[in-house]
Protein backbone atom coordinates (compact mmCIF):
# COMPACT_ATOMS: atom_id res chain seq x y z
CA UNK A 1 0.00 0.00 0.00
CA UNK A 2 1.56 2.83 -1.09
CA UNK A 3 1.23 6.17 1.01
CA UNK A 4 1.31 9.90 -0.57
CA UNK A 5 2.63 12.35 1.64
CA UNK A 6 -0.23 15.64 1.47
CA UNK A 7 1.33 18.54 -0.93
CA UNK A 8 3.40 21.35 0.83
CA UNK A 9 1.67 24.66 0.60
CA UNK A 10 3.75 28.03 0.85
CA UNK A 11 3.07 30.37 3.15
CA UNK A 12 2.89 33.76 2.05
CA UNK A 13 4.70 35.62 4.89
CA UNK A 14 4.71 39.30 3.11
CA UNK A 15 1.92 41.67 4.86
CA UNK A 16 -0.76 42.42 2.60
CA UNK A 17 -0.87 45.39 0.70
CA UNK A 18 -3.28 48.06 2.21
CA UNK A 19 -5.17 49.95 -0.31
CA UNK A 20 -5.74 53.97 0.57
CA UNK A 21 -7.64 57.12 -0.75
CA UNK A 22 -5.93 60.38 -0.74
CA UNK A 23 -7.87 63.19 -0.08
CA UNK A 24 -6.65 67.10 -0.36
CA UNK A 25 -9.39 69.19 1.91
CA UNK A 26 -8.78 72.49 -0.56
CA UNK A 27 -10.13 75.55 2.20
CA UNK A 28 -11.84 78.58 0.92
CA UNK A 29 -9.81 81.06 1.96
CA UNK A 30 -6.54 79.26 2.98
CA UNK A 31 -3.32 81.60 2.48
CA UNK A 32 -1.10 79.49 0.33
CA UNK A 33 1.03 79.65 -2.70
CA UNK A 34 0.55 75.90 -3.24
CA UNK A 35 -1.94 74.45 -5.62
CA UNK A 36 -4.40 72.13 -4.41
CA UNK A 37 -3.18 69.57 -6.90
CA UNK A 38 0.40 69.91 -6.34
CA UNK A 39 -0.37 69.34 -2.79
CA UNK A 40 -2.54 66.34 -3.46
CA UNK A 41 0.51 64.81 -5.64
CA UNK A 42 2.72 65.60 -2.60
CA UNK A 43 0.24 63.38 0.17
CA UNK A 44 0.05 60.14 -2.60
CA UNK A 45 3.78 60.72 -1.90
CA UNK A 46 3.96 60.54 1.34
CA UNK A 47 1.90 57.47 1.52
CA UNK A 48 3.83 55.97 -1.15
CA UNK A 49 6.40 56.19 1.10
CA UNK A 50 4.83 53.90 3.34
CA UNK A 51 4.11 51.61 1.28
CA UNK A 52 0.48 51.79 0.60
CA UNK A 53 -1.47 51.02 -2.61
CA UNK A 54 -3.42 54.85 -3.69
CA UNK A 55 -6.34 53.38 -5.62
CA UNK A 56 -8.38 56.82 -5.92
CA UNK A 57 -7.55 60.37 -5.16
CA UNK A 58 -8.96 63.38 -4.94
CA UNK A 59 -9.30 67.13 -4.18
CA UNK A 60 -12.57 67.83 -1.69
CA UNK A 61 -13.45 71.59 -2.01
CA UNK A 62 -14.40 72.88 1.57
CA UNK A 63 -16.72 76.01 1.96
CA UNK A 64 -17.01 75.71 5.72
CA UNK A 65 -15.09 73.34 8.10
CA UNK A 66 -17.51 71.02 10.08
CA UNK A 67 -16.81 70.21 13.82
CA UNK A 68 -17.37 67.05 13.96
CA UNK A 69 -16.48 65.33 11.04
CA UNK A 70 -14.48 68.35 8.46
CA UNK A 71 -16.41 67.56 5.71
CA UNK A 72 -19.86 68.54 5.58
CA UNK A 73 -22.30 65.53 5.78
CA UNK A 74 -23.09 64.78 1.78
CA UNK A 75 -18.90 64.93 0.94
CA UNK A 76 -18.48 62.54 3.84
CA UNK A 77 -21.31 60.34 2.18
CA UNK A 78 -19.73 60.89 -1.41
CA UNK A 79 -16.19 60.49 -0.02
CA UNK A 80 -17.19 57.24 1.80
CA UNK A 81 -18.85 55.82 -1.42
CA UNK A 82 -15.26 56.18 -3.51
CA UNK A 83 -13.66 54.29 -0.10
CA UNK A 84 -15.92 51.23 -0.78
CA UNK A 85 -15.38 51.61 -4.61
CA UNK A 86 -11.46 51.58 -4.38
CA UNK A 87 -12.27 48.51 -1.85
CA UNK A 88 -9.42 50.72 0.15
CA UNK A 89 -8.31 50.06 4.16
CA UNK A 90 -7.00 53.11 4.72
CA UNK A 91 -8.47 57.29 4.05
CA UNK A 92 -5.70 59.70 4.19
CA UNK A 93 -7.40 62.90 4.99
CA UNK A 94 -4.03 65.93 3.95
CA UNK A 95 -5.16 68.02 7.00
CA UNK A 96 -4.62 67.62 10.74
CA UNK A 97 -7.78 66.30 12.18
CA UNK A 98 -9.38 66.40 15.69
CA UNK A 99 -9.62 63.84 17.47
CA UNK A 100 -13.18 63.70 17.21
CA UNK A 101 -13.05 64.03 13.43
CA UNK A 102 -10.55 61.21 12.79
CA UNK A 103 -12.81 59.15 15.46
CA UNK A 104 -16.34 60.43 13.96
CA UNK A 105 -14.50 59.73 9.72
CA UNK A 106 -13.65 56.00 11.04
CA UNK A 107 -17.53 55.46 12.14
CA UNK A 108 -18.61 56.63 8.86
CA UNK A 109 -16.13 55.25 6.54
CA UNK A 110 -15.45 52.23 8.15
CA UNK A 111 -11.70 52.16 7.51
CA UNK A 112 -8.56 53.06 9.51
CA UNK A 113 -8.82 56.79 8.63
CA UNK A 114 -4.68 58.82 9.27
CA UNK A 115 -4.70 63.09 9.34
CA UNK A 116 -1.49 64.51 7.45
CA UNK A 117 0.58 64.74 11.04
CA UNK A 118 0.28 60.57 11.60
CA UNK A 119 1.20 59.92 8.01
CA UNK A 120 4.71 61.76 8.84
CA UNK A 121 4.91 60.85 12.02
CA UNK A 122 4.91 57.37 11.02
CA UNK A 123 7.26 57.64 7.84
CA UNK A 124 9.76 59.02 10.31
CA UNK A 125 9.00 56.12 12.81
CA UNK A 126 9.88 54.12 10.04
CA UNK A 127 13.09 55.88 8.48
CA UNK A 128 14.77 56.61 11.69
CA UNK A 129 18.06 54.96 12.33
CA UNK A 130 20.32 56.45 15.21
CA UNK A 131 19.41 56.34 18.56
CA UNK A 132 18.54 59.93 18.80
CA UNK A 133 16.35 59.75 15.69
CA UNK A 134 14.59 57.37 17.06
CA UNK A 135 13.98 59.10 20.12
CA UNK A 136 12.89 62.41 18.10
CA UNK A 137 10.21 60.25 16.72
CA UNK A 138 9.27 58.73 19.74
CA UNK A 139 8.55 61.90 21.24
CA UNK A 140 6.72 63.37 18.99
CA UNK A 141 4.32 60.17 18.20
CA UNK A 142 3.78 60.22 22.36
CA UNK A 143 2.82 63.74 21.91
CA UNK A 144 0.56 63.22 19.07
CA UNK A 145 -1.07 60.40 21.04
CA UNK A 146 -1.81 62.28 24.14
CA UNK A 147 -3.96 64.63 22.13
CA UNK A 148 -5.62 61.89 20.81
CA UNK A 149 -6.75 61.10 24.09
CA UNK A 150 -10.17 61.83 24.78
CA UNK A 151 -13.44 60.39 25.65
CA UNK A 152 -14.36 58.93 22.52
CA UNK A 153 -13.41 55.37 23.23
CA UNK A 154 -16.22 53.34 26.00
CA UNK A 155 -13.38 51.45 27.74
CA UNK A 156 -11.68 54.67 28.75
CA UNK A 157 -14.76 55.81 30.61
CA UNK A 158 -14.17 52.78 33.26
CA UNK A 159 -13.82 54.00 36.92
CA UNK A 160 -10.83 51.74 38.97
CA UNK A 161 -9.70 51.74 42.07
CA UNK A 162 -5.84 51.70 42.57
CA UNK A 163 -2.48 51.01 44.92
CA UNK A 164 -0.82 53.81 44.49
CA UNK A 165 1.10 52.32 41.65
CA UNK A 166 -1.50 52.27 38.42
CA UNK A 167 -3.85 55.15 40.00
CA UNK A 168 -5.88 56.02 43.33
CA UNK A 169 -9.55 55.43 43.66
CA UNK A 170 -11.70 56.71 41.54
CA UNK A 171 -9.05 57.32 38.66
CA UNK A 172 -10.39 56.72 35.18
CA UNK A 173 -8.95 54.60 32.70
CA UNK A 174 -8.37 57.88 30.35
CA UNK A 175 -6.57 59.36 33.39
CA UNK A 176 -4.41 56.41 33.77
CA UNK A 177 -3.34 56.46 29.97
CA UNK A 178 -2.74 60.04 30.42
CA UNK A 179 -0.21 59.81 33.52
CA UNK A 180 1.32 57.08 31.98
CA UNK A 181 1.97 58.45 28.34
CA UNK A 182 3.35 61.76 30.55
CA UNK A 183 5.79 59.46 32.35
CA UNK A 184 7.21 58.34 29.01
CA UNK A 185 7.11 61.56 27.39
CA UNK A 186 9.51 62.59 30.78
CA UNK A 187 11.45 59.84 30.28
CA UNK A 188 12.33 60.23 26.77
CA UNK A 189 12.95 63.51 27.24
CA UNK A 190 15.82 63.15 29.95
CA UNK A 191 17.67 60.48 27.10
CA UNK A 192 17.23 62.99 24.55
CA UNK A 193 19.15 65.64 26.61
CA UNK A 194 21.87 62.77 27.46
CA UNK A 195 22.39 61.85 23.77
CA UNK A 196 22.19 65.97 22.37
CA UNK A 197 25.05 66.45 25.29
CA UNK A 198 27.10 63.41 23.58
CA UNK A 199 26.58 65.34 20.31
CA UNK A 200 27.52 68.98 21.49
CA UNK A 201 30.81 67.29 22.86
CA UNK A 202 31.53 65.72 19.52
CA UNK A 203 30.58 68.61 17.82
CA UNK A 204 33.41 70.65 20.31
CA UNK A 205 35.96 68.26 19.46
CA UNK A 206 34.94 68.82 15.32
CA UNK A 207 35.70 72.38 16.14
CA UNK A 208 39.35 71.90 17.57
CA UNK A 209 40.20 70.73 13.94
CA UNK A 210 40.12 73.76 11.43
CA UNK A 211 37.96 72.14 9.61
CA UNK A 212 34.87 74.52 8.18
CA UNK A 213 31.92 72.93 7.97
CA UNK A 214 29.07 72.93 4.98
CA UNK A 215 25.53 72.02 5.70
CA UNK A 216 22.65 71.11 3.15
CA UNK A 217 19.09 71.69 3.79
CA UNK A 218 16.51 71.76 1.43
CA UNK A 219 12.75 70.48 1.06
CA UNK A 220 12.24 66.98 1.18
CA UNK A 221 12.99 64.78 -2.24
CA UNK A 222 14.71 67.87 -3.47
CA UNK A 223 17.82 66.12 -3.89
CA UNK A 224 20.35 66.55 -1.08
CA UNK A 225 21.31 63.31 -0.69
CA UNK A 226 22.10 62.49 -4.71
CA UNK A 227 24.42 66.04 -4.15
CA UNK A 228 26.06 64.79 -1.16
CA UNK A 229 27.09 61.55 -2.81
CA UNK A 230 28.00 63.20 -5.47
CA UNK A 231 30.54 66.31 -3.64
CA UNK A 232 31.67 63.86 -1.33
CA UNK A 233 31.47 60.12 -3.33
CA UNK A 234 29.76 58.64 -0.17
CA UNK A 235 26.89 55.94 -0.72
CA UNK A 236 24.01 57.66 1.95
CA UNK A 237 20.78 56.59 0.86
CA UNK A 238 19.49 58.37 -2.27
CA UNK A 239 15.95 57.68 -3.64
CA UNK A 240 12.83 59.51 -4.96
CA UNK A 241 10.96 59.43 -2.14
CA UNK A 242 9.35 61.92 0.64
CA UNK A 243 11.93 61.77 3.74
CA UNK A 244 14.67 58.92 2.39
CA UNK A 245 16.95 60.59 5.22
CA UNK A 246 16.38 61.55 8.47
CA UNK A 247 19.41 60.99 10.62
CA UNK A 248 22.13 63.79 10.06
CA UNK A 249 25.17 62.17 8.45
CA UNK A 250 28.53 63.96 7.99
CA UNK A 251 31.11 63.30 5.45
CA UNK A 252 34.41 64.74 4.46
CA UNK A 253 34.27 67.04 1.32
CA UNK A 254 37.43 68.11 -0.62
CA UNK A 255 37.29 71.57 -1.97
CA UNK A 256 39.67 72.47 -4.72
CA UNK A 257 43.06 73.73 -4.11
CA UNK A 258 42.62 73.22 -0.57
CA UNK A 259 41.69 72.24 3.15
CA UNK A 260 38.68 69.40 3.43
CA UNK A 261 35.76 70.89 5.06
CA UNK A 262 32.57 68.31 6.75
CA UNK A 263 29.50 68.11 4.77
CA UNK A 264 26.15 67.08 6.81
CA UNK A 265 23.10 65.82 4.85
CA UNK A 266 19.91 66.66 6.85
CA UNK A 267 16.08 65.79 7.10
CA UNK A 268 14.16 67.56 4.49
CA UNK A 269 11.43 70.05 4.76
CA UNK A 270 7.61 70.09 4.27
CA UNK A 271 4.91 72.80 4.20
CA UNK A 272 2.77 72.42 7.69
CA UNK A 273 5.34 70.45 9.44
CA UNK A 274 3.16 69.04 12.24
CA UNK A 275 3.78 70.96 15.77
CA UNK A 276 4.69 67.78 17.29
CA UNK A 277 7.83 67.26 14.90
CA UNK A 278 9.11 70.49 15.56
CA UNK A 279 11.38 69.67 18.39
CA UNK A 280 12.27 66.46 16.61
CA UNK A 281 13.51 68.87 13.60
CA UNK A 282 15.59 70.94 16.57
CA UNK A 283 17.64 68.53 17.40
CA UNK A 284 18.80 67.42 13.44
CA UNK A 285 19.03 71.23 12.39
CA UNK A 286 21.55 71.58 15.11
CA UNK A 287 24.22 71.02 12.43
CA UNK A 288 22.38 73.78 10.31
CA UNK A 289 22.80 75.83 13.19
CA UNK A 290 27.03 75.43 14.31
CA UNK A 291 27.37 75.18 10.15
CA UNK A 292 29.71 78.12 8.35
CA UNK A 293 28.12 77.70 5.35
CA UNK A 294 24.02 76.38 4.48
CA UNK A 295 23.71 74.90 0.73
CA UNK A 296 19.71 75.72 0.29
CA UNK A 297 18.98 72.65 -2.23
CA UNK A 298 15.86 73.27 -4.57
CA UNK A 299 14.64 71.32 -7.13
CA UNK A 300 14.53 74.10 -9.62
CA UNK A 301 12.80 71.42 -12.14
CA UNK A 302 9.40 71.32 -9.82
CA UNK A 303 6.73 73.89 -10.58
CA UNK A 304 6.07 74.16 -6.89
CA UNK A 305 10.24 75.37 -6.34
CA UNK A 306 9.35 78.83 -5.27
CA UNK A 307 6.98 78.02 -2.51
CA UNK A 308 8.84 74.99 -1.22
CA UNK A 309 11.69 77.11 -0.94
CA UNK A 310 9.45 79.94 1.29
CA UNK A 311 8.62 76.54 3.02
CA UNK A 312 11.58 76.23 3.64
CA UNK A 313 12.79 79.32 5.13
CA UNK A 314 9.18 79.09 7.17
CA UNK A 315 10.16 76.42 9.33
CA UNK A 316 14.27 77.43 9.96
CA UNK A 317 12.66 80.68 10.82
CA UNK A 318 9.97 78.18 13.42
CA UNK A 319 13.34 76.47 14.81
CA UNK A 320 15.43 79.62 15.52
CA UNK A 321 18.20 79.29 12.55
CA UNK A 322 18.97 83.00 12.08
CA UNK A 323 19.51 82.69 8.44
CA UNK A 324 21.21 86.05 7.78
CA UNK A 325 23.77 85.52 10.62
CA UNK A 326 25.68 83.01 7.79
CA UNK A 327 26.65 81.89 4.11
CA UNK A 328 23.95 81.21 2.49
CA UNK A 329 23.87 79.64 -1.22
CA UNK A 330 20.98 78.36 -2.62
CA UNK A 331 21.58 75.28 -5.52
CA UNK A 332 19.54 75.19 -7.84
CA UNK A 333 19.26 71.23 -8.02
CA UNK A 334 17.68 69.17 -10.94
CA UNK A 335 18.49 70.83 -14.21
CA UNK A 336 19.24 68.16 -16.22
CA UNK A 337 15.21 67.83 -16.08
CA UNK A 338 14.66 71.61 -17.08
CA UNK A 339 13.23 72.15 -20.74
CA UNK A 340 16.14 73.28 -23.03
CA UNK A 341 14.07 76.62 -24.23
CA UNK A 342 13.90 77.25 -20.65
CA UNK A 343 17.21 76.74 -19.47
CA UNK A 344 18.69 80.10 -20.62
CA UNK A 345 16.37 82.07 -18.38
CA UNK A 346 16.66 80.07 -15.48
CA UNK A 347 20.86 80.03 -15.97
CA UNK A 348 19.85 84.05 -16.09
CA UNK A 349 17.69 83.98 -13.24
CA UNK A 350 20.35 82.29 -11.36
CA UNK A 351 23.07 84.94 -12.03
CA UNK A 352 20.62 87.61 -11.11
CA UNK A 353 19.63 86.31 -7.98
CA UNK A 354 21.74 87.55 -4.47
CA UNK A 355 24.02 85.96 -3.99
CA UNK A 356 23.80 84.18 -7.10
CA UNK A 357 22.80 80.58 -7.23
CA UNK A 358 24.53 77.90 -8.19
CA UNK A 359 22.63 75.64 -11.11
CA UNK A 360 23.93 71.91 -10.93
CA UNK A 361 22.76 68.10 -11.64
CA UNK A 362 23.80 65.85 -8.84
CA UNK A 363 23.10 63.30 -10.73
CA UNK A 364 25.27 63.87 -13.75
CA UNK A 365 27.64 66.12 -12.41
CA UNK A 366 26.97 69.11 -14.61
CA UNK A 367 28.03 72.25 -12.19
CA UNK A 368 29.10 70.42 -8.98
CA UNK A 369 32.31 71.89 -9.87
CA UNK A 370 31.47 75.31 -9.83
CA UNK A 371 29.51 74.05 -7.18
CA UNK A 372 32.90 73.48 -4.92
CA UNK A 373 34.69 76.77 -6.43
CA UNK A 374 32.22 78.84 -4.81
CA UNK A 375 32.08 77.09 -1.67
CA UNK A 376 35.67 77.28 -0.97
CA UNK A 377 35.57 80.81 -1.57
CA UNK A 378 33.10 81.16 0.76
CA UNK A 379 34.83 79.18 3.82
CA UNK A 380 37.89 81.27 2.98
CA UNK A 381 37.34 84.35 4.07
CA UNK A 382 40.82 84.91 5.92
CA UNK A 383 43.14 86.95 3.81
CA UNK A 384 45.80 84.96 2.12
CA UNK A 385 49.37 85.37 4.23
CA UNK A 386 53.10 83.99 2.74
CA UNK A 387 54.58 80.92 4.01
CA UNK A 388 57.99 80.11 3.98
CA UNK A 389 59.39 76.61 4.54
CA UNK A 390 63.41 76.24 4.41
CA UNK A 391 64.28 72.85 3.31
CA UNK A 392 63.28 69.71 5.15
CA UNK A 393 60.15 71.13 5.86
CA UNK A 394 57.28 68.39 3.99
CA UNK A 395 55.41 67.56 6.82
CA UNK A 396 54.78 71.30 7.12
CA UNK A 397 54.15 71.92 3.74
CA UNK A 398 51.46 68.76 3.78
CA UNK A 399 49.73 70.43 6.61
CA UNK A 400 48.81 73.50 4.97
CA UNK A 401 47.27 71.63 1.90
CA UNK A 402 45.07 69.74 4.57
CA UNK A 403 44.14 72.31 6.47
CA UNK A 404 44.32 75.52 4.35
CA UNK A 405 43.88 76.47 0.55
CA UNK A 406 46.88 77.04 -0.91
CA UNK A 407 46.18 79.67 -3.93
CA UNK A 408 49.93 80.43 -5.02
CA UNK A 409 53.13 77.79 -4.64
CA UNK A 410 56.80 79.03 -5.78
CA UNK A 411 59.60 76.59 -4.99
CA UNK A 412 62.93 77.87 -4.87
CA UNK A 413 66.02 76.37 -6.16
CA UNK A 414 67.69 75.79 -3.04
CA UNK A 415 64.40 73.74 -1.89
CA UNK A 416 62.47 75.64 0.17
CA UNK A 417 59.09 76.90 -0.81
CA UNK A 418 57.16 80.09 -0.70
CA UNK A 419 53.54 79.33 -0.19
CA UNK A 420 50.17 81.86 -0.48
CA UNK A 421 47.99 80.05 2.01
CA UNK A 422 44.24 80.64 3.22
CA UNK A 423 43.91 79.62 6.20
CA UNK A 424 41.49 80.46 9.38
CA UNK A 425 42.47 81.91 12.30
CA UNK A 426 42.23 78.94 14.11
CA UNK A 427 44.58 76.87 11.85
CA UNK A 428 46.87 79.45 11.70
CA UNK A 429 47.12 79.45 15.19
CA UNK A 430 47.84 76.00 14.95
CA UNK A 431 50.54 75.86 12.01
CA UNK A 432 52.45 78.21 14.10
CA UNK A 433 52.59 75.73 17.10
CA UNK A 434 53.30 73.35 15.52
CA UNK A 435 55.86 74.07 13.09
CA UNK A 436 58.14 77.12 14.39
CA UNK A 437 60.85 76.93 11.75
CA UNK A 438 58.43 78.24 8.98
CA UNK A 439 58.25 81.85 8.41
CA UNK A 440 54.95 83.59 7.99
CA UNK A 441 54.44 86.82 6.62
CA UNK A 442 51.27 89.18 6.10
CA UNK A 443 48.90 88.60 9.49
Amino acid sequence: MSSSKPPTRSIDREAPVQGAVVIHPDREGRSSSRRADARLEEAVGLAMALDLEVRETLVANLRQLTPATLFGKGKVEEIGHIIELADADVAIVDDSLTPVQQRNLEKAWQVKVIDRTGLILEIFARRARTREGRLQVELARLSYERSRLVRTWTHLERQRGGFGVMGGPGETQIETDRRLLADKIRKLKLELTEVRRTRTLQRSARKRHPYPTVALVGYTNAGKSTLFNRLTKAEVVAEDMLFATLDPTLRMLKLPDGRPAILSDTVGFISDLPHELVEAFRATLEEVKEADVVLHVRDIASAESAAQAGDVREVLAKLGVDMEDRAILEVWNKIDLVAADDREVMEGDARRAHPPAIPVSAVTGEGCDALLATIAGLVDEAPPVDVFTPVGEGAAIAWLYRHGRVIERNDGKDGSVRLAVSLSPQALGQFEQQFPGAEIRGH
